[in-house]
């Protein structure tokens, strides 16, 4: 447990106020619904609040009947609501919607090398040989939630492999930091940029795998996860802005402050549970909190993100719009706020 000042009490009527906002949103069936209503079932979880999961019932079952897009890599992050729905409902309909995106990531998605998935956001071949930290969260998350769900230890083996290659591949021995992206074509990082969200996807994916996995310790590949965890959070912390926010490039003083990266991070630090992080969660919950408008809408996220072809194209994405990942991430952070609080 982290000693934070914030009571979770004071929390839970924000939250209401960010997740009718999300709700509210124009949201299609593509990561940033994804990420959105991922935050959305974190809220469930910390809240019990049953009406999230009748809500994303009925928005799942009207989009069904609609019709459904071809899979991606970026497309599999609804299957993390998916995994809500089916806990809760035992839905059969959900469950084979959950093993189509298995099937589609197992055996359809482009990979490369040792089997490490590449990007994809379209039906196309977008970023041929290219690994992204996006793919955490979207895809190699999403594949060890189902394995542990369905005791399935070759999907879990194969989640952790994403894991592994793509610690090797995105992040520096030398600073702890991700980079955003890898091209395997020309073996580099292409603009080399230390991007804040996906040090916080990255950050994120791996501290709720550690946690989700029963005898985490029984898997090798688990030992190079958590070494990369604390090396990476030690070099954010000393990152982090005076009004708490980590910047929208993480090594440069004058990026702007962003809020999803932020919130990813912070929640990373809870979750890693390293009682001398809570100084650094408690500035972040802060900065996030201030973020947040009156009628739950979260301020100062920065738009859909390519890997940029240099630092300028990071430090002007704009940030004056709501964002499905910038509700869901700080709705994961305002969840895992409450549930250390209730931490003996």
């Amino acid at each position: 447990m982290l000693k934070l000042k914030t009571a979770p009490s004071e929390l839970k009527p924000i939250i209401e106020r960010v997740a009718e906002y999300t709700f509210g949103m124009d949201l299609t069936w593509d990561w940033p619904c994804g990420v959105a209503y991922y935050g959305i079932s974190r809220a469930f979880e910390a809240t019990g609040e049953a009406a999230y999961v009748e809500r994303m019932v009925q928005w799942c079952n009207e989009y069904i009947e609609a019709g459904l897009p071809v899979w991606t890599v970026n497309a599999c992050a609804m299957g993390h609501m998916l995994l809500t729905l089916y806990e809760q409902t035992k839905e059969q309909k959900y469950l084979d919607l959950i093993l189509s995106k298995i099937d589609y990531l197992q055996n359809q998605a482009p990979r490369f090398g040792d089997r490490v998935l590449q990007h994809t956001v379209s039906a196309g071949n977008d970023f041929p040989e290219q690994c992204w930290a996006d793919t955490l969260f979207m895809a190699a998350y999403f594949m060890l939630r189902t394995g542990v769900l369905l005791g399935e230890k070759p999907l879990i083996d194969d989640a952790l492999h994403q894991f592994y290659w793509h610690i090797n591949y995105l992040q520096s021995e030398d600073t702890g930091l991700w980079y955003h992206g890898y091209n395997h074509l020309n073996q580099d990082h292409m603009s080399g940029i230390y991007w804040g969200r996906a040090n916080a996807w990255a950050a994120y994916t791996m501290s709720r795998a550690a946690k989700r996995l029963p005898e985490a310790y029984l898997y090798p590949p688990m030992m190079h996860l958590w070494s990369s965890l604390r090396d990476q959070l030690a070099a954010m912390k000393k990152l982090q802005h005076e009004d708490g926010l980590w910047g929208t490039v993480l090594n440069y003083p004058g990026a702007y402050g962003e809020v999803s990266a932020t919130a990813g991070i912070a929640a990373a630090m809870i979750t890693q549970g390293n009682p001398l992080h809570a100084k650094y969660v408690q500035k972040a919950l802060d900065g996030v909190l201030a973020n947040i408008a009156e009628n739950g809408r979260v301020l100062n996220v920065s738009g859909g993100t390519a890997v940029m072809k240099d630092i300028e194209g990071y430090l002007h994405i704009d940030r004056k719009w709501a964002q499905g990942w910038g509700q869901g991430l700080t709705l994961a952070l305002l969840a895992a706020v409450i549930e250390n609080g209730k931490i003996e």
